[in-house]
């Protein structure tokens, strides 16, 4: 087996000297006091497109759940593991969470990979297909789509995925209670990385626009 990797010794040696230098105090007391963030983001687990990055945040800051096509399974308790439902339901019933954010992105290799599946390509793997079986209907109907090109139908299903995130997060009950009681909000984002502009989806009318920053 080889060694650990020096790049991420190098960068622990920079982080200790630089970041957790200058924020031992907020680490020693979100080690005694807990953490307490009111933000759950759920993004895709793509290197490219980390939340706390995107959105310049720090330690504490956010409850962050990451895989492939940053895609919310419907709601279904049963004898499986489940990773990302776990995460919502730890997010909202233990940490009280304020905000829901689904944030997708450009060019995300799970969408371009659910894509090719409905075009009769599906990726090599155990898991990755099934886990995109999440959105093979709508992923049939947008690559069936012959007035798009490649990259306008990438799009539109990242996109529509996130949409689809955030109504499969209302079949949850511990989510729809809170947000019918005025407790929690959802929300959809989608990041351009090749131009780092963010997208922000209206939650009546679905669009996605820029915001004012």
């Amino acid at each position: 087996m080889q060694g650990f990797p020096k790049f991420l010794l190098d960068g622990y040696k920079n982080f200790m000297a630089g970041r957790y230098a200058t924020e031992s105090g907020r680490y020693r007391d979100l080690a005694e006091k807990g953490q307490k963030p009111t933000t759950l983001v759920i993004a895709c687990c793509d290197s490219r497109a980390a939340p706390e990055t995107v959105f310049d945040c720090g330690p504490g800051e956010l409850f962050v759940v990451r895989n492939v096509a940053n895609l919310v399974p419907p709601f279904g308790p049963d004898a499986a593991y489940h990773g990302t439902s776990a995460a919502i339901e730890f997010a909202i019933v233990h940490l009280k969470i304020a905000h829901i954010v689904v944030m997708g992105h450009g060019r995300c290799g799970g969408i371009q990979g659910a894509l090719a599946t409905a075009g009769g390509n599906a990726p090599e793997g155990a898991f990755i297909g099934k886990w995109l079986d999440m959105v093979k209907p709508v992923a049939e109907r947008v690559e069936a789509n012959d007035l798009l090109t490649a990259s306008e139908r990438q799009t539109a299903l990242e996109r529509i995925s996130i949409r689809q995130s955030i109504g499969n997060l209302m079949g949850f009950p511990f989510v729809k209670s809170r947000v019918d009681e005025g407790k929690l909000s959802l929300h959809g984002a989608w990041f351009d990385i090749s131009t780092g502009e963010l997208w922000v989806m209206n939650g009546e009318s679905g669009d996605f626009t820029r915001p004012d920053v």
